[in-house]
């Protein structure tokens, strides 16, 4: 038992709630319009796996990028908020161009944020402060009722997080007790 609350402490193995199956829309919507929540997006379709090498951050010409049916799928994406009158108090994203893209054309905005970003580097640490830094905010967020926030990241970032697969495009409806404790509420499908 010392052993897991050793690993918890360090970030290294992530507390779960039980987990969510697919909810209807009606439903999702309401859990927004409740607040306390962040529905995580994976960045729409963008053909391949990993980035090619010397990729760099900043320069879209090095990334792997949206598809045009990745760009209309985020249209998509915010078509569905539209139509719904849901508007995110924030709206984050890796700096990934491809998670930017998604969050721009979905919903017009995105504030950079390298918590979001895909895993690189040393993945172990890296990653584990990304997570406790994704913990901490997801559990400031569930504290915000009435209002809630939009991530676009990658399915790594989103399945270290929740310890689920994510499809392109989906989002999941998240929300954390103060420990940290992340709970998978919903599934919006891809659009």
């Amino acid at each position: 038992m010392h052993r897991r609350r050793d690993v918890l402490a360090a970030g290294l193995l992530l507390p779960l709630a039980p987990r969510a199956g697919r909810a209807n829309e009606d439903d999702i919507a309401r859990l927004l319009r409740e607040g306390g929540v962040v529905i995580a997006f994976r960045h729409a379709l963008a053909p391949g796996t990993f980035d090619p090498p010397g990729y760099t951050l900043g320069d879209c010409s090095t990334q792997r990028n949206l598809s045009d049916e990745g760009r209309a799928q985020a249209r998509r994406i915010g078509q569905w908020f539209q139509g719904r009158g849901l508007q995110p108090a924030i709206v984050r994203s890796s700096p990934w161009c491809r998670c930017l893209d998604t969050a721009q054309l979905a919903f017009g905005r995105a504030e950079a944020w390298p918590a979001l970003g895909s895993p690189r580097g040393s993945p172990e640490r890296t990653n584990a402060s990304h997570l406790q830094q994704l913990r901490e905010a997801l559990a400031d967020a569930s504290t915000r009722s009435g209002r809630f926030e939009v991530w676009v990241t990658h399915m790594f970032v989103l399945s270290d997080l929740t310890r689920q697969n994510s499809a392109s495009g989906e989002g999941l409806v998240l929300r954390a007790d103060p420990a940290g404790v992340v709970e998978l509420l919903a599934r919006l499908a891809p659009p």
